[in-house]
């Protein structure tokens, strides 16, 4: 066998690994998804993604290490996402994905709240779950990162809000609000005390 034959054997296993292991942290989202963290074992994600039993433990040594890989990697398609959505500049954009979040994508969204949630408790995915928020502060180099900051608060908190609500809002609903984010009013509850 040639050298170069030795190194594309060696990459299609390392393509093989990582596509398994990424079948894996995807399934472990779906797990969540469907059973919320406390649903996550190496035999529920196992079963998700079709591997074998011992794949999960295999790539991912303790459910800690599980989770922290499938919250960097629900950081990084959120961050890809949320900047999407905000370099499409319009109110009734960032409005739209936000009612579909909070209603067709419902259950992902919830998934990984959770997880976010879950680092409250478990100071090892604290780095994880502030990846999103960095990632897209060091994508999107805003001209002020306090108010960039301070803007993807204001959507984690209708996210939230909108997961808790009784009948997810749509995107009329939310319009208004994500425009009083991005371009303020002057009769604000805040502007009115000034006066």
């Amino acid at each position: 066998m040639t050298a170069v034959a030795d190194i594309q054997k060696v990459d299609g296993r390392k393509a093989r690994g990582e596509k398994k292991r990424r079948a894996i942290v995807e399934a472990t989202l779906r797990v969540i998804e469907r059973d919320g963290v406390a649903g996550v074992t190496h035999r529920s994600v196992a079963r998700e993604a079709g591997v074998p039993t011992t794949a999960p433990t295999y790539y991912f040594a303790t459910l800690d290490d599980l989770l922290i890989a499938t919250l960097l990697w629900s950081a990084e398609a959120m961050c890809d996402d949320v900047l999407k959505i905000i370099a499409s500049g319009t109110p009734r954009e960032i409005a739209r994905s936000l009612a579909k979040a909070v209603d067709e994508n419902r259950g992902r969204t919830l998934a990984e709240y959770e997880l976010y949630l879950l680092a409250g408790r478990r100071p090892e995915l604290k780095p994880a779950a502030r990846r999103w928020l960095d990632l897209a502060t060091e994508v999107a180099k805003p001209a002020d990162p306090v108010a960039f900051r301070a803007f993807l608060a204001a959507i984690d908190g209708l996210l939230m809000q909108g997961l808790i609500a009784d009948v997810a809002p749509n995107e009329a609903e939310l319009e208004p609000i994500v425009s009083f984010l991005i371009c303020g009013r002057d009769d604000s509850p805040a502007a009115a005390r000034e006066e």
